[in-house]
Parts: structure tokens; sequence; C-alpha cells
């Protein structure tokens, strides 16, 4: 192993530890690797082959698969799995790479051979590793490029945070098989320039150098620029560039030239030369500089077929190179790994910069098995029994094995801390008066509760709870500002914290959050994690909290301030979109409730929903906007309460009801006030009117498709709020798109006008931006006359 220009290592087939010579042992423990190699890529080959060419495909759509980005990786994994990799350890698949998976895990015994003919049909093996849809499940879901790279980051300090609060979430280092292309990623780059991720020495990336994306060669030799930025960040870099074959070239007189023939050469020329027969790759090779005579010299007497080889002889390919750079690992600090590798290594198609999706024809699948030395009418036998191979195959199985976890005792929560808010207040506020309400409360709970945000907990009314709790932090930290009388938000880091704090990346708090919301299923111990954002960054942070919900992890997302409502900031920051996204993400339910206790309700059920089988995520949509608590006119009679508090819950509740209502207003969040008004306004006119207070529009909108024979859920409340003896013509008005509260007057069949925001807003207090989106009074009161007459 050497160090490198720029100080990064270069690791050879040299630098595997070991002294003198190559043992017998060593040299058929090679071998055996090298069987159990070419038999995890047959066996990916025909996962993806039967797929696509013998089972029936009625519908003649492509089924698809990647059997040239798997073949690239076979190399990497079968060394990882086979050699190196421990039970405790966990490792996120290249969502392309997905049939080796399912090739090593049949070879374990862990996947039965039935599910090998059912790649990407109705629940078979998924396209991509999912740990809630797989039947065995991988240790990461990925499929969305750069977010399952970046998830054992965020899995190691959650399993961190675990250790320092339980002290029950083992060891074990923390693998990302990642493809070059997703390095393009913003995910990516967000994740390892946190300030927390460099001090996580069990996360380790092995990337997938081939140079192809899915339509095109990379362009440029961009390899030594990415090992910068991972140096800079703090990480150990190793790079694993050539095999031993090559190695032995660039021993022989010219073989300096070779290698700097290669170093040098630019991807694309690279490709074509892996296309070359042996007599043109012969003529090719040397190039047309000042050193084509030396490396013509190198190359002059290497046989045709050798020569063949050495070309495509990268260090991703070679298992004693493999073998070196593991035990160069670093694991005081994070670690990344760039493989050298051919995309579709082993195969008719490697090299071709169109392989992405590409299938091998019938003949050419047939000349693999050949070469394979498999029977292509037996394509899924294993190795014999008693053979060095399946001695092998069962040994890994067993050093691999783990127990299954024991179910998670979830905290009981209570469903209501008893207090009734006076005076104004916001939602917003009401969040961080919950949080230190139920610590009080219910301590075994509140000592579950793990708040993250990216740099936003002062502004988002958590600086209370972070008094509280302290900031979490893997070593206890000096507070300097401990003694500054204008110190308000107290800042102690310390292992016992209960909020993490990361940088200004939505992308990274919503990753965090997914992993926070997943110790349940990996260590038995749950968690109730809350993340809080600005709302208008909701859309920022969709994509990989919806990834996240996907691959299991339960959390509550708090989007904060929200809507117009936040009048002086400007378009930029009034979010339009987000309440019809928290009504229309799966695995989620979203709320946004007017009043604190209504805040209050929703929190405590939604945080009940967490750390379980069958559990749900939560969305939150609060405001800044101070409400007089008095509207909301909480009953004092303790079985009134309750029964408001389900109606909260499930989706909404009667605020007024006149005993025959000429219209109904049904009304959200912030704008109750400017509801109330026009309700009053009404009444006076002569029109009896009924409010509701729609706390969550998902939740009514399930009870709606319910109740026509889509889906189980609950329809009780669609009776408790639009009977259909009491249908009069609607209003529906949010601080949001209208058409998220537009389905309510299909309920009963009504005339109906939905008020809400349709475009950017712009800056000015809050009644000029009402007015000018039609959300005042005067304009409810307006539609509401209209309908009547």
């Amino acid at each position: 192993m050497g160090r490198g220009p720029e100080g990064r290592y270069i690791v050879n087939s040299t630098s595997a530890p070991r002294t003198g010579l190559p043992t017998q042992a060593d040299v058929d423990r090679l071998q055996v690797l090298r069987a159990v190699e070419q038999r995890v890529l047959w066996l990916s080959a025909a996962i993806v082959d039967h797929a696509n060419r013998v089972r029936p495909n009625p519908s003649g759509m492509k089924v698809g698969g990647h059997q040239a980005s798997t073949a690239s990786m076979v190399t990497i994994m079968t060394s990882l799995w086979f050699d190196h990799l421990r039970h405790e350890d966990r490792v996120s698949v290249k969502p392309h790479a997905s049939p080796a998976l399912h090739a090593i895990n049949y070879l374990l015994g862990t996947l039965d051979e039935s599910y090998l003919t059912t790649l990407r049909s109705f629940g078979g093996l998924q396209s991509y590793p999912s740990r809630s849809k797989d039947p065995v499940p991988p240790d990461y879901s990925t499929g969305s490029v750069g977010i399952g790279a970046t998830a054992p980051i965020w899995g190691a300090l959650a399993r961190r945070y675990i250790g320092a609060q339980f002290g029950t979430a083992g060891t074990g280092r923390q693998y990302s098989l990642v493809g070059d292309a997703e390095l393009d990623e913003g995910a990516v780059w967000e994740a390892v320039l946190d300030p927390m991720v460099a001090e996580l020495g069990e996360v380790v990336w092995i990337v997938d150098l081939n140079r192809q994306s899915l339509d095109r060669v990379v362009p440029n030799i961009g390899a030594p620029r990415l090992q910068g930025m991972f140096a800079a960040a703090g990480w150990q870099v190793l790079v694993v560039k050539y095999g031993q074959l090559l190695e032995s070239l660039f021993a022989r007189p010219g073989g300096a030239a070779l290698r700097a023939r290669l170093d040098s050469m630019p991807n694309a020329e690279y490709q074509r030369l892996l296309r070359c027969p042996a007599e043109q790759l012969r003529d090719r090779l040397p190039g047309t500089g000042p050193q084509a005579g030396a490396v013509r010299t190198a190359i002059a007497d290497v046989p045709d077929t050798q020569l063949h080889t050495a070309i495509r002889n990268l260090g991703g390919h070679d298992l004693d190179a493999l073998a070196g750079a593991f035990a160069a690992i670093d694991d005081t600090r994070p670690t990344v790994m760039f493989a050298y590798t051919v995309k579709g290594y082993g195969l008719a198609s490697e090299g071709h910069p169109q392989n992405h999706s590409a299938l091998l024809t019938g003949g050419q699948f047939a000349e693999l098995a050949q070469r394979v030395g498999v029977d292509p009418d037996r394509p899924w036998e294993k190795f014999p029994a008693g053979s060095a191979e399946q001695v092998l195959c069962a040994a890994t199985a067993q050093r691999l094995h783990r127990e299954p976890t024991g179910p998670a005792r979830v905290p009981d929560l209570p469903g209501d801390l008893g207090r009734t808010p006076t005076g104004a207040a916001s939602t917003q506020a009401a969040l961080g008066r919950t949080l230190l309400d139920l610590v009080r409360a219910a301590p075994e709970a509140g000592r579950r509760i793990v708040t993250v945000s990216p740099d936003v907990a002062s502004s988002t009314n958590l600086g209370g709870w972070v008094n509280k709790v302290g900031v979490w932090s893997q070593t206890e930290q000096a507070d300097w500002f401990a003694d500054d009388a204008a110190t308000v938000l107290h800042w102690r880091e310390k292992p016992t914290g209960q909020h993490i704090e990361l940088g200004i990346a939505e992308t990274n708090l919503v990753g965090v959050l997914g992993e926070l919301g997943a110790t349940w299923s990996r260590w038995s111990q749950p968690l109730l994690p809350i993340g809080v954002l600005y709302d208008p960054f909701v859309e920022r942070a969709l994509e990989p909290w919806s990834f996240g919900i996907y691959a299991g992890g339960q959390s509550v997302l708090v989007g904060t301030p929200s809507g117009v409502t936040l009048a002086p900031e400007g378009g930029a920051h009034q979010s339009v979109k987000t309440p019809s996204i928290g009504l229309e993400q799966p695995g989620c339910v979203s709320y946004e409730p007017a009043f604190a206790l209504d805040t209050e309700w929703v929190l405590l059920a939604c945080l009940a929903q967490l750390g379980r089988p069958g559990g749900k995520s939560a969305y939150l949509r609060l405001s800044t906007r101070p409400v007089d608590q008095t509207l909301a006119a909480v009953p004092e009679d303790p079985g009134a309460r309750e029964h408001r508090r389900r109606g909260v819950v499930a989706g909404g509740y009667p605020l007024r009801r006149p005993p025959r209502p000429a219209i109904t207003l049904c009304a959200m969040g912030a704008v109750i006030p400017e509801a109330v008004a026009a309700a009053d306004r009404l009444e006076v006119l002569g029109f009896a009117t009924e409010l509701i207070s729609v706390t969550s529009p998902g939740l009514l909108f399930q009870a709606v498709q319910a109740r026509r024979g889509h889906g189980q859920a609950p329809t009780w409340i669609l009776d408790s709020l639009l009977p259909s003896e009491r249908a009069a013509p609607m209003i529906t008005v949010l601080d949001g798109h209208p058409h998220t509260l537009a389905f309510l007057a299909g309920v009963n069949g009504v005339r109906a006008t939905h008020l809400g925001v349709t475009e950017f807003g712009q800056s000015g207090d809050i009644h000029a931006v009402y007015r000018h989106h039609g959300l005042d009074t005067d304009s409810i009161l307006a539609a509401a006359l209209f309908l009547l007459s």
C-alpha cells in the first residue's frame, strides 16, 4: 500500500497482510472464493434472465433488471460477504445490484429457491432491496439514488444514540455499496459534509467505480476530484485500482509507461478498449504519445488471451486487492473505498456504454453457463454437499447469523395531559409546551422522545425543550456561555441529551429521522423521533422522508411556520402545497390543528403510533399565528372533552352546530379566526351557520373512500361531522391549496366554494396577504352569500 500524490492510499494486490509467498491454503481459498464469485455472477444473471425471457409476460411490458450493473459489484460483494462481513455489520446494497444480493442469500440458505423466478413479479423479489417487502429483508432499503447510500450514516448515528441512552445497540461497521454515478446526488455531499459524520468511524463506503451511468460513459477522469472531496471532509480514502495481473505487467520493462498510459486514459477510450479483439487491443493500447514504444515493450510478449484479461483486471475484480483494502480500513474515521470496476464484468455486454439495461441473448447466456460450469437447464443448482464452496457458504451463513430481535415494548402515552390553554397561543408554541408537559406526566415515554432539527430549534419553539433535556453529543462538551446572563437558550451538549442538531440540510434531517424511527425493528428499542423544519422546505425533504417511511422508519415531521400566514417573509417562504402533500403521503397521517389543545392531542396520538409493527408516521403543519384559545370552546364536562378529543384525532369536530344550518363552513388551521368572524356575521344576517374545524383532511378522505368500499378506515367521523340530514351549501377554507378540502362537498353532494392559496404570495401584514388570497373574513362572507343566493 502506498500513498498517492494527494495523500490518499493506493491499495493493490500486493498489499494484503501477508508475510512471504502465499501459502497453498491462501491459493486454495482464493480459488474457492473465485468459484463462489462466478456462481454469484451466474445466479444474478439468471434471475434477471428468467424474469425477462422465461417467465410468461402477458402484458408485453418490459420487466427489466440490471445484469451489467450487478456484474460490476459481484467480486466486491463476494469478498465482503464471504471473507469480511460479521453478523453485527450492516450493508446498504446499490439498488441495481439487488440480483447479486438475492443470489448470495440463496447460496447462504436464507432465500428459498422458489423466489429466484419471481424478480419484479407481484409478491416476489423486489426490483431494489426493500426491508418491508423482500422475503429476506435487507439491512437497508435502497432504490432512491443517493438516499440508500447515506442511510448507513444515519443508521450509525441512530445506533450510537441508542447506545448512549440505553446501552443495548451493539457494534459493527455500516457499509454502503455505492454506484459512482450516485455521487452526483446532492444528498450524498450534504451527508458527507455534516460535521457529526466525521466522527463515525464505523461507516465504510465502497464505490463501484465503473465509470458509466445509465446513458453514457462518465466524461473526464473525475475520481481524483471525488477522492479529494472525501479526504477534505475527514474521511479515509482507499483506492483499489489495479489487480494482480496488471500489477505484474507494471513491474516489467516499460511497465511504468503502461501504468501512466492507463492512469491518464480518458474513460471513454478505456471503455472502447474493452470491446476490442486482441489484435486491435494490442494496436490501440500504446496510444500515440512519447511513451507508446515503452508500452509496446511492456506488452510485447504477453499472449493475446492474457492481454485481453489484463486490460479488465481492475482492483474491484481482484479478490486479493480487495482483501488488502479491507485490512487497511481505519475504524477511527469514516472510510471510502474507490474500487475500479468494469460495468458488465464477465458478461458479453461488459464495457459497452449502452449496457445498463441490456439483457444477454440466448446464445450469450448459454456461453456464460458453459464458462461458469453450470447446466442452463438446471440454473438454480447449488454447490455439491461437502465441496469446498459449499463448506464456505455454510460457514459464512453461520458467521452472519443473527438472532431475531424481540418485540419492542412501547411505553404508554397519555391521550390528554389535562391542561386547557387560555389567552392567545400558536400551535407552534404548543408543540414545545406539550413536550415539556409530557416529560413530567409520562417520564418513561418522555425518555424515548428525540427531536431533530436543521439549525432551527430556537425559531421553531423547541428552546424550552432543549434547555430541559440538552443536546445529544457523543461526548460532553463545554458550555462556554453557561455563565452569560444574556443566554436564553442553553446549549448543553452531552451523551444523555435528547435533541440532535444538524446543519442546514433538510435531507440529512429526514435521513436521521428515518433511522431513529427504525430502531424499534433493528434493536428492539423504540424511539419517538420528532423532526422540526420550516414548512416551506418540507418539499425539499419529502423524497428522502417518504423513502424512510417506505423502509419502515416511523417518525413525526413538523413543518412550522407554514402558509401565507407567515406574511412578512414573502412568497418564497409561504408554503402552498404542503397540506395536500400530507393528505397524499402513504404510510403517514397528517394534521393541521387550529388550537393549542388540538396540537397536544394530535401530537400525543401520533407519538402513540410510533415504534411498533403496523405503526404510522405523521406530518404536523403548525403556525406561528397567535390565536385566541377561547374560540376553541373546550367543553368542561370530562365526557364531552373526551368526545372533542376523539373528533380532533379522527379528523375534525364542530365548533358551532345550529339546529338547521343554512350553510356549512369547513376551516382548517390558522384561518379559524376568519371563519369564526364570518360565521358571526352570517348569523347576524339571519343565516344559521355550521362551523367545522378540520384537523386532518387525510383521515376524512380515507373515511369517504371506506364508505364507498375502498379501504377499511372508520367512517363514524363523517356521520359526526357531516350527517346527511344537516347537508347545506359548503365553504371550505385553509391556508394552502383549496383542493385539499374540496372533496368534502362530495360527502353529501352539496354546492360548494373552495377558498385557499393558488399562487405565490408576497410580503405584507397578515390582513393584507389574506385579503390578496381571498382568505379574509370578507372573502369568506362573500363566497357564502354567493352560494346562498
